[in-house]
């Protein structure tokens, strides 16, 4: 058990994020989650139960990150763990991409993730225990995918972010970690693969690419965010652990 800490995790509305509230609250954190669906936000937190709050917010919008780390002591009493997980997708061909696209990719992905990670280590710092920060990147952060460009560059960001703040948080006790999943079975995932004229053929060359045989369940990855957010990991920070079934290893 964690001594009723809490925890914070954003665009936890679906898909990874809901797994990784769950397990988290099932390892006794209190645990704040975070989307833009009001709606769907306090379908999951009613879904996870009684140590599962939602807390709305749209983290682009100006100060938003500063509001939800405030809501979220307001209504759980502390912060020790931040989730970064809040991101959106992108997809095109590099030629064709416009500024529109590049700005909101990286709206989302990086700069709402980067404010996100500065108000919960302020947080921390006033409470003067320590924490653990943890960014959800991609494996997409440390190589190249056609059409992936601006994703993979938004990703990337916060994986040299996590080194960078890692150094400047340690004073504080305050651990910043990433994890780096591979191809992931979200809901996300599923509607891409419906959308193929095979999409049986699909999953199976997905599959066939990555060494353990399989591309990774929301609970592999969440599994691994439970670890870095417990005292286990106390002695980790700087680092990111890929959870795509030895795809890099290639």
């Amino acid at each position: 058990m964690q001594n009723d800490r809490v925890a914070l995790v954003t665009g936890a509305t679906s898909g990874i994020g809901v797994e990784i509230a769950g397990q988290l609250a099932e390892r006794g954190f209190r645990v704040a989650v975070s989307g833009r669906s009001e709606e769907r936000g306090r379908e999951v937190a009613e879904r996870l139960g009684e140590r599962v709050t939602f807390v709305r917010a749209d983290l682009t919008e100006p100060g938003a990150p500063a509001r939800l780390v405030a809501d979220t002591v307001a209504a759980l009493g502390r912060l020790d763990v931040a989730v970064n997980n809040a991101a959106i997708d992108h997809t095109n061909d590099l030629l064709e991409v416009g500024e529109d696209e590049i700005r909101t990719t990286f709206e989302t992905n990086t700069f709402a993730a980067m404010n996100l990670l500065i108000a919960a280590a302020r947080q921390m710092r006033e409470q003067g225990e320590g924490g653990a920060i943890i960014n959800i990147t991609s494996r997409l952060a440390s190589i190249g995918v056609p059409t992936m460009g601006i994703y993979s560059a938004s990703k990337g960001a916060m994986l040299a972010f996590t080194k960078a703040a890692a150094i400047d948080l340690a004073p504080f006790n305050i651990r910043v970690n990433a994890v780096a999943p591979g191809m992931t079975r979200t809901p996300l995932y599923q509607e891409w693969l419906e959308g193929l004229p095979d999409p049986d053929a699909e999953a199976a060359k997905v599959a066939a690419a990555i060494p353990l045989g399989r591309i990774a369940e929301p609970a592999d990855v969440a599994a691994v965010v439970a670890f870095l957010a417990s005292p286990e990991a106390a002695y980790l920070t700087g680092t990111s652990i890929p959870v795509e079934g030895g795809y890099l290893a290639k």
